[in-house]
């Protein structure tokens, strides 16, 4: 968290065209610390909050998508980012929504415009199923 935190303090001193100089006597100012190494994540946030005051507005991702609210769902994800970054499947949620468009269409009738849309038991279970099977094809360990 205080990396992102971080990240996030340089993108506002460079939003307020703050150099690095500046960017450290404003820590000074606020914190008493020149260096971030030396913040705790309380430091941090009153460093982005006295940006923010002074006008950055930290951009949001358009791509974000909050996670889903079910575990089950989470699960999915879950595999999904485990087999994406094994380099089975192209990782993300367009392509997973694809791969159970491809996978189950035929099977359900239909399919959901995106997979965290699913809430029948049946469907989840054999989407969790599937991918289960895909990991253990590949290798890789599977929990539950």
């Amino acid at each position: 968290m205080t990396r992102a935190l971080q990240r996030k303090v340089f993108m506002g001193c460079r939003a307020l065209g703050l150099d690095d100089d500046t960017r450290r006597e404003l820590q000074a100012q606020v914190t008493g610390k020149t260096s971030m190494r030396e913040m705790s994540e309380a430091d941090l946030k009153d460093l982005l909050n006295v940006l923010e005051n002074r006008g950055f507005k930290p951009a949001k991702n358009p791509n974000w998508k909050p996670t889903a609210d079910r575990p089950d769902l989470r699960y999915i994800h879950a595999l999904w980012g485990k087999l994406g970054r094994a380099g089975v499947v192209t990782p993300g949620r367009r392509a997973l929504n694809a791969f159970i468009r491809k996978r189950f269409e035929g099977a359900w009738g239909h399919v959901p415009v995106d997979v965290d849309a699913l809430r029948e038991a049946e469907e989840i279970a054999s989407v969790l199923e599937a991918l289960k099977a895909m990991c253990r094809r590949n290798g890789l360990r599977v929990t539950k």
